[in-house]
């Protein structure tokens, strides 16, 4: 699977930790759409925009964005059409998002969740895959009918 991450200064060191782990993880080819650096000064809608681009693009296939809540990358993610992002607060909505809402960008708060559960967060993230069952089908038809209005 192809995936990005990014994140502002609030995610930054969280994005750094959660890098190195999913680099241990198989089948994953990982892209790091910033910051590149700590910058106190950073704005989170500048990382949220390029990786939702690089998701809606089909240049990476799914997206993890970090700030210190989650709440403004998941709000700035879900302005490019064909992003679906959420922020995620267990595992089950990782999953669950993925497997009956096509979640393609999962959004996390550095500053709200520890290391071990942003990595358990991630993994039921990235070994979801959407249903594709009847009723999935037809209400993500309706968000996207939304999208295009």
């Amino acid at each position: 699977m192809k995936l990005g991450i990014a994140a502002d200064h609030g995610g930054f060191h969280a994005k750094e930790k959660l890098k190195n782990f999913i680099q241990t993880l198989d089948g994953i080819s990982l892209t790091d759409y910033g910051a590149l650096a700590y910058d106190a000064l950073d704005d989170y809608p500048d990382f949220a925009e390029r990786i939702a681009r690089a998701v809606a693009s089909g240049e990476v296939e799914r997206g993890i964005a970090l700030c210190g809540s989650g709440v403004g990358a998941s709000i700035a993610a879900n302005k490019i059409d064909g992003v679906r992002a959420a922020l995620i607060c267990d595992t089950y909505s990782a999953r669950q998002g993925v497997e009956h809402d096509d979640m393609n960008i999962v959004c996390f708060g550095a500053r709200v969740f520890g290391e071990e559960l942003i990595k358990e967060m991630t993994k039921a993230f990235l070994n979801a895959k959407f249903s594709g069952e009847e009723r999935h089908v037809r209400r993500l038809n309706k968000v996207l009918a939304l999208e295009n209005n």
